[in-house]
């Protein structure tokens, strides 16, 4: 076994376990990546304050993520595909989340389904909502959730039709996967996880296949997906869904401030988010715009972050400059593709001691309480010169 010491040794160790197709499905964004890329460049960028000779012995990364208490102020969050990063993918994922203290969230395109997830966990888990052309379908989806008695639905704003990702169309990743001779080599030399995956009867899209007229196999579900983004999305839908959901409500793929109607359609969070760059390539880093909309929105509801974290240190930046809470998807699936159940426990190991000794070195005992007094002020983000103001709001309700 590899030592190892940083997400960035996870994500190797994936590359190496995980075949090509479902490995680039993770490590990929869309068009020319310019936006994925610039998720993690413009985190890096972002240079911390180093404070002496004061007293961190008691340092506290506990916080809440909408009224629930979590060990730091991570969630992992909704993947499709997770369940093809290694067998049984979103419930290994969500068995560590819950040993770990930190909530999990289940996509709608995940490979294990709601009522699956429900019977394999003992903890509510969040679900993740596609607003569809079929509203009956979405209103279905909804009640599974209820039934399955998850605590918060997240619903995604930023995908009302489907940017292209070069490496998934290269690999032949459609449904179901185009088996193509370079394909099959490579899933033989990954023996591990070729095994695992015949050993267990998670491979297809267990929240639709089977939930759906007429789709009962891979083949007639793609013909149906293609035919479900709906550009159509309006705050009028969000509005429906708030109606039809009485628990928490978290809107995700905020990117301007004046989006803040996020707020008033009654959202308990809303997530800062460009779909980890897989959607509109050119936007910028999720990062440069946090500061802005969290000032807009102030303490109306919490804000929260993703997109690029792959470490503690990016999670302390986001909390510095704005956020209640973030969200992982990449840095766990590197961890679950390289090693598992394990893989993934690993990898919140990592992050919570990087948290916590970079708080100590920038002499903050407490994440509830850091603001942006933790950061140099930089050009990449001017809004931050307006220091502690950006998140003097109530951390605590919101």
């Amino acid at each position: 076994m590899p030592l190892i010491t940083c997400i960035e040794d996870l994500r190797l160790l994936a590359r190496r376990r995980v075949p090509r197709m479902f490995y680039d499905y993770v490590d990929s964004g869309s068009w020319t990546e310019s936006t994925y890329r610039a998720n993690e460049r413009d985190l890096a960028t972002i240079c911390f304050r180093q404070r002496v000779a004061v007293n961190i012995e008691n340092r506290s990364i506990r916080s809440t993520m909408i009224g629930e208490d979590v060990v730091m102020p991570v969630a992992l969050a909704h993947t499709g595909l997770c369940g093809m990063q290694h067998a049984d993918g979103e419930i290994l994922a969500a068995r560590a989340a819950e040993a770990f203290g930190i909530p999990f969230c289940l996509s709608t395109m995940s490979i294990c389904s709601i009522e699956d997830m429900a019977a394999n966990t003992t903890k509510p888990f969040w679900f993740q909502l596609y607003v569809m052309r079929n509203r009956s379908f979405v209103e279905r989806l909804i009640g599974r959730a209820k039934q399955a008695q998850c605590s918060a639905l997240v619903v995604m704003l930023d995908l009302p039709l489907a940017s292209q990702r070069h490496k998934v169309l290269r690999n032949g990743l459609a449904v179901p996967p185009r088996l193509t001779i370079a394909n099959l080599i490579d899933m033989a030399m990954k023996p591990k996880w070729c095994l695992e995956m015949l050993r267990t009867r998670r491979r297809s899209f267990a929240n639709l296949v089977g939930h759906v007229d007429g789709v009962d196999d891979m083949t007639s579900l793609l013909a149906w997906i293609e035919q479900q983004f709906d550009p159509r999305l309006s705050w009028d839908d969000i509005a429906w869904i708030r109606r039809l959901w009485d628990k928490k409500l978290i809107l995700k793929g905020i990117m301007d401030a004046e989006d803040r109607r996020a707020v008033d359609a009654g959202a308990d969070a809303i997530v800062v988010s460009n779909h980890g760059g897989r959607q509109l390539d050119g936007a910028p880093s999720s990062i440069r715009v946090l500061p802005t909309i969290a000032k807009a929105v102030k303490s109306q509801t919490e804000v929260w972050f993703d997109g690029g974290i792959r470490s503690g240190q990016d999670v302390l930046r986001a909390i510095g400059l704005g956020a209640k809470g973030t969200m992982i998807g990449r840095a766990f699936l590197y961890g679950l593709g390289a090693m598992g159940e394990t893989g993934v426990r690993l990898c919140l190991e990592i992050i919570a001691k990087e948290l916590s000794v970079t708080m100590g070195l920038c002499g903050a005992v407490d994440i509830n309480a850091v603001n942006s007094s933790v950061l140099i002020a930089s050009p990449l983000i001017p809004e931050m010169t307006d220091g502690a103001d950006i998140v003097s709001r109530a951390r605590s309700g919101a």
